[in-house]
Parts: C-alpha cells; sequence; structure tokens
C-alpha cells in the first residue's frame, strides 16, 4: 500500500483513546475467555497438515517397522541364548557367535533407521513450523485494524513465533515415535499371550486401568498447557512495550514499577509450571509404581511356572524382555502425550487467531477500483465502536478532488475516527462513505489503499536504511524519483551529512534521527507514492518553523490535484484549505474556509483566537501580557 503499511499502526492517532482503556498492565485487552478446543473440532486442522505429508510419513512408518522388528531381535533370542548357547550342560557350539552377529546387525540396522527418521521427520517438521508461521503472519497482516487495537503487539509476536512450535510432533518423530511404540507394544503383546494368556492377562488388566488415569491426567493437564501460552504472550507483550518504551519508563524513574509488573507476570508462569509439574510427576510416580506392581506380578506367576517345569529359564527372562518393550512405550505415552498435549494446546491458539475474518475478505467487496478521481463523500455516518456508545452522529460533507479539506476540534472529538473511516479501517455503523460515487464497504481494499497515503504526527520507520524506509511506499521506484522525494521533503539537506548518506541506518523506530528528521522522511515516503488521496496528521509538527515553511512547501506541491485530509491543532497551518470542519462531540459543528468562519465568530474562531494569544504570550516578558492587557 503506497504510504500505508504499518504507519497507521505507528502514528498515534487517537482512536484508542476515544475507544477507551484496554485491558491491565498484564493481562492481555482482547483475550475473552474460551471454551476449550476438542481434539475433533482440531481434527480437520491436523489433517490439513497432515494430509500433504502422507507418504513422507508412510516412509517414516516403514522405518519405525524396520526399527521395531530391529529392537525385537534381542528379546527375541533370549530364549535360545540361555537354554542352547548358554547352557553348561548340553552347550550347543557355534550357536553364540550366531547370536552375537545378529544382534549386531539388529543393532545397526536400528541406529540407521532411527538416523534416517530423525533426518526426514524432525526436518519436515521444522519446515512445517516455518511454514504455519508465515501463514499465520500473514493472516495477521490482513486483520482489520480494530484487532491490532485490541491485541497488543508482543501477544501477536507471540502467537506467531511460540504457539506454532509444538505442531512439529504432529509431523516429526513425536508421532511417528508414538505409532512405532504402539507396533512394539502390539507385537510384544501377541508374543506374550502365545507364552502365557494367565500372565499376560493379569498384567495387561493392571496396565489397562494405568491408561485410564493417563486419560484423566492428559484432560487435567491440557487446560495447563494452553493458560501458560496466553501468560507467555501476555508477559511477552507487556515486556515487548517497556523495551520500545525505554525512554519514557527512565524519564519517569519508573523502572522499579516495570520491575514489579513483570515480576507479577514471570510469578504468574512459574505457577503454571509448577502446577504442570505436579501433574506431570504424578502421573511419572504412577508410572513407577505400576511398572513396580507388574514386575512382582511376572516374578510371582513366571517364578512359579519355572519352579512348576512349564517354563524354561530362557522362557522366564525372553518373557520379561519383551514385557518390558510392551510396558515401555505405554510409559512413553507420558512423555510423548504431554508434547502432543503443548501441540493441541498451541494449535487451539492458532486456529483461533486464522479464524479472525481478514478485513478484505468481506464478500461485499466486489468492486476493484480503477484510478480514481478522489470525491470522497460522507453521507450521514454514524459509528460507534462499543454497541450503545456512538462516537459520530450523522456526519455529511464532500471533498472534491484537488481540494484540502481540514478537521479542527479539541482532542476525543471524532477527528481521527472521520479518517479512519476514510482510509477503511473501519465501516460506518450506518449512513455511507463513499468514494467517486462508490461505497467505500463494497470496494476491495488493495485497489483503494494503493492509491491512499499518510503522513502522521508519529512517523513510524523501520530498522533499516534511510532508503529502505523512503522506497517503503513504492519499493519499484527509480533513483529519480527517490532523490527528487528527497529533495522536496529535505531529506536531502541533513541524510547527505551522514558518512553512509542514505543508507544511514536509522534505528528501532528512527531513535537515531530526530523528530523532524523523522518527520521528513515520513513526508518524502508520502511525496514518492505519489497516492490520489493523502491524509496529514499534524505532518509538520515535529519541525521548527524554518523547516515547517520548506517543507509546507513540498506538502503543498504533493497536494496539487489530490484529495487531502488535514488534521491539525496549529490553525495556522490550515487557512488556505479549501474546507475547514469544526468537529465537536461527533458532530460537524461549523464548516467553511478560514475567512468564512474566522468572521463567524464561533467556535472556530475561538479555538484561533485562543491559539494565537497562548502563542504570543509565549514570547512576551514576564508581566508583558499583564500590561498588555
Amino acid at each position: 500500500m503506497s504510504g500505508m503499511g504499518s504507519h497507521m499502526r505507528g502514528g498515534g492517532m487517537t482512536m484508542r483513546a476515544e475507544r477507551g482503556p484496554h485491558g491491565k498492565a498484564i493481562r492481555g485487552a482482547a483475550d475473552p475467555v474460551k471454551k476449550k478446543v476438542s481434539l475433533k473440532k482440531l481434527w480437520p486442522t491436523i489433517w490439513a497438515l497432515v494430509k500433504p505429508r502422507l507418504g513422507l510419513i508412510a516412509v517414516g512408518l516403514v522405518l519405525v517397522a524396520i526399527k521395531t522388528l530391529a529392537g525385537l531381535t534381542m528379546p527375541f533370542l533370549a530364549k535360545p541364548l540361555l537354554d542352547r548357547g548358554l547352557n553348561v550342560a548340553h552347550p550347543e557350539m557355534g550357536l553364540l557367535p550366531k547370536l552375537i552377529a545378529a544382534v549386531f546387525t539388529a543393532t545397526i540396522i536400528q541406529a540407521a533407521s532411527s538416523f534416517s527418521l530423525t533426518q526426514l521427520l524432525s526436518k519436515e517438521g521444522q519446515k512445517l513450523i516455518s511454514e504455519l508461521r508465515k501463514q499465520v503472519q500473514e493472516h495477521v497482516g490482513h486483520l482489520p485494524v480494530a484487532y491490532y487495537d485490541a491485541n497488543r503487539t508482543g501477544t501477536l509476536v507471540s502467537r506467531i513465533m511460540n504457539d506454532v512450535e509444538g505442531v512439529r510432533n504432529l509431523i516429526g518423530t513425536g508421532l511417528v515415535e508414538f505409532v512405532g511404540g504402539m507396533l512394539t507394544a502390539v507385537l510384544a503383546f501377541i508374543y506374550l499371550m502365545s507364552r502365557s494368556v494367565t500372565v499376560t492377562t493379569t498384567v495387561f488388566t493392571v496396565i489397562g486401568l494405568f491408561v485410564i488415569v493417563l486419560q484423566y491426567g492428559f484432560k487435567k493437564i491440557r487446560p495447563i498447557f494452553r493458560e501458560r501460552a496466553k501468560i507467555n504472550a501476555e508477559v511477552t507483550g507487556r515486556l515487548t512495550e517497556s523495551l520500545g518504551g525505554v525512554r519514557v519508563i527512565k524519564g519517569y524513574h519508573a523502572e522499579d514499577r516495570e520491575s514489579t509488573v513483570f515480576s507479577a507476570g514471570v510469578d504468574r508462569i512459574l505457577r503454571n509450571v509448577v502446577s504442570s509439574l505436579t501433574m506431570t510427576s504424578g502421573l511419572g510416580a504412577a508410572s513407577t509404581a505400576v511398572l513396580g506392581l507388574v514386575s512382582a506380578i511376572v516374578m510371582w506367576l513366571g517364578g512359579h511356572s519355572v519352579l512348576a517345569g512349564k517354563w524354561t529359564v530362557g522362557d522366564y527372562f525372553s518373557y520379561n524382555m519383551f514385557l518390558a518393550f510392551m510396558v515401555a512405550p505405554v510409559f512413553q505415552i507420558v512423555n510423548i502425550g504431554t508434547q502432543l498435549t503443548e501441540a493441541f494446546a498451541g494449535l487451539d491458539r492458532t486456529t483461533e487467531i486464522l479464524a479472525e475474518l481478514e478485513e478484505n475478505a468481506d464478500p461485499n467487496r466486489t468492486l476493484s477500483l480503477p484510478p480514481i478521481d478522489g470525491t470522497v463523500a460522507f453521507e450521514d455516518v454514524k459509528f460507534e465502536y462499543e454497541e450503545g456508545k456512538p462516537v459520530l452522529h450523522g456526519i455529511s460533507f464532500v471533498a472534491k478532488p484537488g481540494s484540502v479539506t481540514a478537521l479542527v476540534g479539541s482532542s476525543g472529538s471524532g477527528k481521527s475516527t472521520i479518517i479512519s473511516l476514510v482510509c477503511a479501517f473501519h465501516n460506518p455503523t450506518s449512513g455511507r462513505v463513499t468514494i467517486d460515487g462508490k461505497d467505500l464497504a463494497a470496494i476491495d481494499l488493495n485497489s483503494y489503499r494503493s492509491q491512499l497515503g499518510v503522513v502522521l504526527q508519529d512517523s513510524f520507520l523501520f530498522d533499516g536504511t534511510i532508503r529502505e524506509n523512503i522506497l517503503f511506499s513504492r519499493p519499484d521506484a527509480t533513483e529519480d524519483e527517490f532523490i527528487s522525494a528527497c529533495s522536496t521533503a529535505r531529506v536531502d539537506e541533513f541524510a547527505l551529512r551522514f558518512p553512509e548518506s542514505y543508507d544511514t541506518i536509522v534505528g528501532e523506530r528512527g531513535v537515531k534521527l530526530s523528530g523532524g528528521q523523522r518527520q521528513r522522511l515520513s513526508i518524502a515516503r508520502a511525496l514518492l507514492a505519489q497516492p490520489r488521496i493523502l491524509i496529514l496528521d499534524e505532518a509538520t509538527s515535529s519541525l521548527d518553523s524554518e523547516s515547517e515553511a520548506m517543507i509546507q512547501a513540498g506538502l503543498n506541491q504533493l497536494m496539487v490535484g489530490r484529495t487531502t485530509f488535514v488534521i491539525a491543532h496549529r490553525l495556522s497551518t490550515i487557512r488556505r484549505a479549501d474546507q475547514i470542519l469544526v468537529v465537536e462531540g461527533g458532530l460537524i459543528v461549523e464548516r467553511g474556509n478560514h475567512d468564512e468562519l474566522y468572521a463567524m465568530k464561533g467556535r472556530y474562531y475561538d479555538l484561533y483566537t485562543r491559539q494565537h494569544g497562548l502563542e504570543a504570550n509565549l514570547f512576551l516578558a514576564p508581566g508583558e501580557g499583564d500590561a498588555a492587557e
């Protein structure tokens, strides 16, 4: 979008103030309590991730089967090893080297299949994370401004970067190991049943009861992991704000207060982690207890079978080894199940954010705009951010192509809301905003905002070079166009004094430049965009009088032939506006040009004379103002 992008995001507009405060220090503003998403509801999302990788997973399962069969070689050979190879009375000569060779070969096969699994699936799991991050970031970028108003930047960063981490276990080794473990357990169970139905049934009954306990434990622990992701996002959001506002914090000596707020958030994370550790350690302790009980049962029943002559010593050891291979995967469910639970919790939150409707996804937005003339009309527009709390009460006006419309009034009067509607950040509650006679609510936003340019009071700059920040509005601009924009906005006056010239790094949010220099970059960016509709929100407020006079000439050049909207508190800068709209309490109380409004001696007259009187008194010595009166 020409001159737009994230400029409105960091523009210091007062839309937030008109909506009221958002949340507490750590709690997210728009994190309503939501019902847990069931696995059944998550299945379509999981299937969408798994389906393109079915071939890869199939290869992984084959490798798991090979690994499993190779791993069962040792317990399978335990009986011939003890009964025939190590039988002191009647040893079978030559069997021992064969058994050793078989075990060594199986070990090599197991190691190779394990390495291949990691290379194949772990890397694919990381690719999946990258794809999801890209998908979520792209989706978030297309969400309406209202969503950004209601969510902390740090919270969104956490959702994009952290919530998708766990899904690697759906494609990576976690899920396949789970399947492989179950395969091992099934094969081992078949062998055990062939040796003794009584012992195996008894043991399996105990393990079955433990699996029921596991299911209950996972049901309890999943909300804990979900809450942890939420708390992490909130704490990260507050920390991001604190680091970004470090000058304000230090200016008010509020380091200790911010430390207290952050500590409270970290303590919430700690309590959550402790809760999850209590649950997982409880499941682990139960696992150990069940393992001991199973061992005791096998020793009792198996020992009696050996003494009764039903089993050989080889049968006993082979049975125990196969039992270990059956029980171990069941107990590994505690670990793998926890990983999958974290994956589902992160997927819950990722699904939620992907379910948010993109601002251009409205089926009514079917009109694609050609190059526009720039006639903007408000037709009895009413608007409210929250139901029952109106902000605009029937606004009507027309801004003709090539004209300048200035909005003046006290803070919170609705000026920024009007601009927000012009930018299509919101739709009117009732009434219409039209562009060249077409309802803006029905226009494709990409075709509209590409013809929109903005210069804000708080100029947002990326941590890149001067050149990159200016070319952001139109990356394909020629060098001559770039130089021309820099010259008109007087960027060249300071940029050429730097050793790196236009390739100088400006720092995060342009911290290495002065306020006036940042504003000039913002104006150059808008100049380069060549928009049809231009919005200036206190565009020269950060400049000194001399710089303002020079840049005003550039702005005047920029405004020629374009529909321009100006928000200005310094009323002297809008004297040449074609129409001035005085906005108070969500209504246009006066309209006209400067001379007409001044002659009316109404609200505009009061604002103008009061401001000029205040500015004049600023240059008087103490006591002179009283004497002059």
